[in-house]
């Protein structure tokens, strides 16, 4: 992943959740429309703390009176071609989801942030990994998939603003960043992308106004006739084809791994710990680590089905991921999950024991 530097390649101390925000800034945003709800309610604040205090800045920060409609507003400013984002938690991203199907079949680029919480329900403001299904097969109605990144650090949260932008505005998609609870509040140090590096991409397909070379631009997700309705999907389905070029992961000691780790996000920074208890203790444990949820890294994992006894998936959750990676290895080695879920987190020790139990079968 490219990490560009500020011009003065300035470190600072910053939240997952600020690091996030000042990033956007620096990515020059149109628009910012939310609702504060924890554990991200420190991206608006940031927001509409900066804004007015930063003449150079020309960005709209608005606090919308629901999650349903800072969604729409988002629509609306990404048909206008604006560089948009909204940011939320795990029950204000359900009350988006018809909002994002609709930007989704009107093919429009932003950023939608998912600071996720525990659930099902209001759940509790502790991290979880719960979303990954809503966010990996299209949580709204229809047939559609986001682009999806998954930090790992608040050097991501902040960098993966940049890598989203630049692939929603590449293929015309919205593209989510998947991060969680902790990952939104922990402190850790981060060099901020450099401001104005992001050129905005051209959007003749925007309404802007119509010239006289060419005919009105219409955005909509309405096709009545189910002809063009399913022109509209099959387009849609092109596209995302495409865009498994874009494919990202990280390995960490799988050129010798017997075992194999897959976890993402705050996950996989806890597993990488237990790779070195295990190595430690003469077990050649590795791990891969998506980073693009979608598209997902199904060639690679079937790959490495060939080189390892098993696989094991850590999650905060009740597996979800688990489904993915038994589908990429296609039966050829046995996958086992462990998991916590309602905010609570797996410590690399729990993770040794659990693949120790599994290979002592």
């Amino acid at each position: 992943m490219e990490n560009k530097t500020n011009k003065n390649g300035d470190a600072r101390l910053m939240k997952g959740n600020e690091a996030l925000a000042e990033a956007a800034l620096r990515a020059n945003i149109d628009a910012y429309f939310g609702y504060p709800i924890t554990p991200q309610s420190e991206v608006i604040e940031y927001l509409t703390r900066e804004v007015p205090n930063r003449k150079e800045i020309k960005t709209v920060v608005l606090q919308a009176e629901s999650e349903v409609a800072s969604i729409n507003m988002v629509y609306g400013a990404a048909g206008a071609g604006a560089r948009v984002m909204t940011s939320s938690s795990s029950p204000g991203i359900s009350l988006m989801q018809e909002g994002i199907s609709y930007i989704a079949s009107a093919q429009l680029p932003c950023l939608i942030v998912n600071v996720v919480r525990g659930g099902p329900g209001l759940g509790t403001i502790q991290p979880s990994q719960g979303d990954y299904f809503q966010a990996t097969k299209g949580g709204g109605h229809g047939d559609y998939h986001l682009i999806v990144l998954a930090p790992a650090s608040v050097q991501e949260m902040a960098d993966f603003v940049f890598d989203a932008f630049k692939l929603a505005e590449k293929y015309r998609n919205p593209a989510m960043i998947l991060a969680d609870g902790a990952l939104g509040q922990m402190m850790e140090k981060v060099i901020l992308p450099e401001a104005g590096s992001l050129p905005k991409a051209p959007a003749p397909w925007a309404t802007t106004g119509k010239p006289k070379d060419r005919d009105h631009n219409i955005i909509t997700s309405l096709f009545i006739q189910p002809e063009e309705m399913e022109k509209v999907n099959l387009r849609l389905q092109e596209k995302y084809e495409a865009i498994q070029s874009e494919v990202r992961y990280e390995e960490i000691k799988t050129d010798d791994a017997e075992i194999l780790l897959v976890a993402f996000g705050l996950s996989s920074r806890i597993c990488q710990k237990t790779v070195d208890l295990a190595r430690e203790k003469g077990i050649k444990v590795g791990l891969l680590r998506p980073i693009t949820v979608y598209p997902y890294p199904y060639a690679r994992l079937k790959e490495l089905a060939n080189q390892v006894e098993f696989m094991l998936t850590v999650e905060m959750n009740a597996g979800q991921m688990v489904e993915d990676v038994r589908l990429a290895v296609e039966g050829k080695v046995p996958v086992y999950f462990i998991g916590r879920m309602g905010g609570m987190i797996l410590s690399p020790e729990d993770i040794l024991h659990k693949v120790e139990s599994v290979k002592e079968k």
